[in-house]
This record gives structure tokens, sequence and C-alpha cells, in this order.
């Protein structure tokens, strides 16, 4: 755990963390097949697993000792398992199915969760656990992606139909957003691939429960983009 920092910080963010799943969970309630839907009670386990034990390894210490071994521990055991996960989807006839059937307006309001996490990012800056650059103040402006994303969701599903072009534009726009604020934490965090930030160094993800940024929040976010984008791409095909 991170010393003198406010318990209200971290009783936030898990709270958003937890808001994350539900919509997620509940997107896959609202699948259009059944089959995906029947799935839903069995992926939720399954992530709250994975919460549990990433909240385990951050809690033994496991991502925050030796931080500049190489390849970082938290990428080996907290990011890429996920990306091999999202990659598994794309590749397999089931998981292009269950993504396929993931409503878009629900994909869209997940990404309302961005804001509480970019509020918390501010306050962990404050209190000299992340730097200034991963920020709305520096070169974060990922929390204009969880501001829009209701706008979006009403002006992009009306009763005439799906407003694709608008919404196309939105995900690769909020998904260019993610990556960007996904490489100044990578670069900023005090690990071999250290490129700015010496002063004050992203140490925040390293601790719990803020690891749960980069290997649920982050993985759950692009996940739905990606989603949104292939769907959209399809929608046009199929016209």
């Amino acid at each position: 755990m991170l010393a003198n920092l406010p318990h209200y910080i971290s009783i936030i963010f898990a709270l958003t963390t937890i808001t994350t799943l539900l919509l997620f969970v509940n997107a896959i309630k609202n699948a259009s097949q059944e089959e995906t839907r029947k799935k839903a009670n069995f992926i939720a386990l399954g992530l709250i697993g994975w919460l549990i034990i990433q909240a385990v390894l951050t809690l033994q210490n496991v991502y925050d000792t030796n931080t500049y071994s190489f390849p970082p521990k938290i990428i080996v055991l907290g990011i890429l398992p996920t990306f091999f996960a999202i990659l598994l989807l794309f590749i397999t006839t089931k998981g292009k199915q269950f993504m396929a059937s993931l409503p878009l307006k629900n994909l869209t309001y997940l990404n309302t969760v961005r804001v509480p996490v970019e509020v918390v990012l501010f306050w962990l800056f404050i209190n000299k656990t992340i730097p200034e650059l991963m920020t709305f103040e520096g070169r974060n402006f990922d929390i204009l992606a969880g501001i829009t994303s209701p706008i979006i969701a009403y002006l992009g599903f009306k009763k005439t139909g799906v407003n694709r072009p608008l919404l196309l534009i939105w995900n690769f726009i909020c998904l260019g957003l993610l990556i960007n604020i996904v490489l100044n934490a990578l670069f900023s965090a005090p690990t071999p691939v250290q490129k700015f930030a010496f002063d004050q160094p992203n140490i925040a993800i390293l601790y719990f429960p803020f690891s749960w940024l980069p290997t649920f929040i982050v993985p759950i976010v692009l996940l739905g983009h990606l989603i949104s984008i292939k769907q959209l791409l399809n929608l046009k095909t199929t016209k």
C-alpha cells in the first residue's frame, strides 16, 4: 500500500474498478445471443478471480520490488495475460461470436468509468505518486472520452438506426487517447524502459489497488473499443 495516501483515493478507485466490472458484465447479460448471456456469471467469476490474483500479487509486493528487472513483472504477470486473452477472442470462432453479440450501446457507456479514473490520477499526482504528464493537466486527455460517452451513446443510437460514422470516429479518437496515456504511463514508470518523469515517476500502478488500472480497467476499455470498431466496420459490409 502507498504510505500516507488518503484512504478515500483508494476507496474511490476500488469502486471504479468494481463499476467497470459490473458495466462489462451487464453488457454480456444484454448480448444479442442467448449463448453469450448464459456465460455472463461464469465470465464474471473469472474476472473477479483475475482481480483477486492481481490484488494478491500487488499486496505481496511482487510488482514494487526490484522494479528494474527486465521485463517488468507487472507486464509479464499482469498486462500480457490480458492482451493474450483479447487476442484469443479475435482469432477463435467462439471469441468472434462473443464479440459480435455484445451491444454497442453498453460498450459505449462503459467509457464513463474514465472520468473517475482521471480524477483519481489527478489526486495521485497531487500526492506525488504519478507524474503530472499522466493527468489532464499534462498529456492525458482521456477524461474527454468519459465525458463524451453518454452524449455519443445518445446521438449514436436512435430509432432510425446506428450513426455509424459518428461512432467510428469517436471510437478511433478515444482509442488513440487510451494508447496515449498507456504509453506515457509505461515510459514514466520506474522500469528499464523509463524515458521521462524521473523526478516523480509513475509508482502508483505498482501498489494496490491501483495495479488494477493497467491489469483490468485498461484492458476492458481497450477491448470495448476494439469490439465496437470491429462491429461498426462489419456493419458496412453487411448492408
